[in-house]
């Protein structure tokens, strides 16, 4: 696994995760949210930059991804590699 960023804030009415990105991310990759009470994988379906859907995202963007269970500000990012 690699880390590629950290949660800023999840808003929990929709599920959306907002995460600072230190390395790139794209569209089909799959993540791992770890934190104290947080462990969660899944595929990245969808991600936007200021509400526009994008495919990829580099290191120093923040984008919005839809998380499948909640998540807590300040969990990890990790890309899980294959």
């Amino acid at each position: 696994m690699e880390q590629i960023g950290a949660i800023r804030h999840y808003y929990s009415k929709i599920g959306v995760a907002v995460v600072d990105l230190t390395a790139k991310i794209a569209v089909g990759d799959t993540v791992r949210v770890k934190g104290m009470t947080t462990d969660l994988r899944q595929k990245v379906e969808s991600m936007q930059i200021e509400h526009a859907d994008v495919q990829n995202a580099s290191a120093g963007q923040s984008i919005g991804l839809k998380v499948a269970e909640k998540v807590r500000e300040g969990d990890l990012v990790y890309k899980v590699l294959t």
